[in-house]
């Protein structure tokens, strides 16, 4: 009977032991599950993009679906549970409104499909020209479209150089603003320039083409034009020496190719030994193509922030999946992404 009394009491600790490891492996597993996941899902025109940064981050695109209907109106509807996920959307907002108006009901499906986190990349922010008052009664755009993203629902903004460095604080979410740079440069050391200076089109760019001056130890040469009206240069003079250089124009944003292609006329005129232009955002609006090719630009460099349709033989582009890949891969993991800025 005390042998029978004893093996019950055995019994009875080894199953107690065995019901606290039970428990103390159930609440590792869930630790160890706890990590939020992430997934990437695309609009309709950055899809060859977001393609790109799902290889560079080892990740399927996630799976969307946006139906059209016959006026134009679309519906956006996720195809895979995100519930609890980290969700990046990825969509440039350059014109047209489609672009805009994709994103943010991306971003409103997400919210309602009770994603944990939201964050919007967007490598080129449109609309962004319009970032001040600079007349009587005209709208402010890039703050309203900060707004319509932020009341939407995002949580974080990535996107990579903004016209205006200010727009960042439009937003009331973290941004991650990036900068092309770190692709740009590479290559421009790759070019081995015999005497190479960096010009900037116009003042208002001074201070990046200054930024890229100061780290490849070049001259600084800047453009002062005036406008006649929008997308129209009246007249430009050069302040600086370009004789016998070969000059790196710098901006942000291509458009009607006015103004860069002046610029370089300009500088080959006063005696420059070759002239390429770089930007971030091919706009391209026509007639840039037939611009640039009968330019004396010798070559005008893009990342493809936006998708470069045009046909023009003067244009490369380099690639900024990378650069946002390992962005979102630092972001999840919570780490720094200064590592990113080569120059500001």
């Amino acid at each position: 009977m005390f042998n029978f009394f004893v093996k019950e009491v055995e019994i009875s600790i080894k199953m107690r032991n065995f019901a606290k490891n039970s428990k103390a492996n159930l609440h590792i597993n869930i630790m160890c599950n706890s990590v939020t996941p992430f997934k990437v899902f695309s609009g309709t025109k950055s899809q060859y993009l977001a393609e790109q940064i799902c290889q560079d981050l080892g990740v399927e695109l996630g799976k969307m679906n946006i139906q059209r209907f016959a006026d134009g109106e679309f519906e956006v509807s996720f195809e895979e549970s995100i519930r609890g996920c980290e969700v990046y959307l990825i969509q440039s907002t350059f014109p047209n409104c489609d672009n805009l108006m994709e994103l943010l009901l991306m971003i409103d499906a997400a919210k309602r499909a009770s994603a944990k986190s939201i964050i919007a990349v967007v490598p080129y922010f449109g609309w962004a020209r319009q970032d001040r008052k600079d007349k009587p009664r005209v709208s402010i755009a890039a703050k309203l479209v900060a707004d319509l993203l932020s009341t939407a629902g995002i949580d974080r903004l990535i996107t990579m150089d903004l016209h205006a460095d200010q727009i960042q604080g439009f937003f009331n979410v973290p941004v991650d603003h990036l900068y092309a740079s770190s692709c740009f440069i590479p290559y421009i050391q790759s070019l081995k320039l015999e005497d190479l200076v960096i010009a900037s089109p116009d003042v208002g760019g001074a201070k990046r083409a200054n930024s890229y001056a100061k780290y490849l130890n070049t001259p600084l040469v800047l453009c002062h034009k005036q406008r006649a009206k929008a997308n129209v240069v009246e007249n430009m003079t050069i302040i600086g020496d370009v004789k016998d250089k070969d000059v790196i124009l710098v901006d942000d944003m291509v458009d009607t190719a006015g103004t860069i292609c002046k610029a370089a006329n300009l500088m080959k005129e006063n005696g420059a030994r070759s002239v390429r232009a770089l930007a971030s955002h091919a706009i391209m609006s026509d007639p840039a193509s037939q611009r640039i090719d009968e330019s004396a630009l010798t070559e005008m460099i893009f990342s493809n922030s936006i998708p470069m349709n045009k046909d023009c033989k003067k244009v490369t582009i380099l690639s900024i999946a990378n650069l946002f890949a390992d962005t979102i891969r630092r972001v999840h993991e919570n780490q720094s992404i200064s590592s990113q800025y080569l120059i500001k």
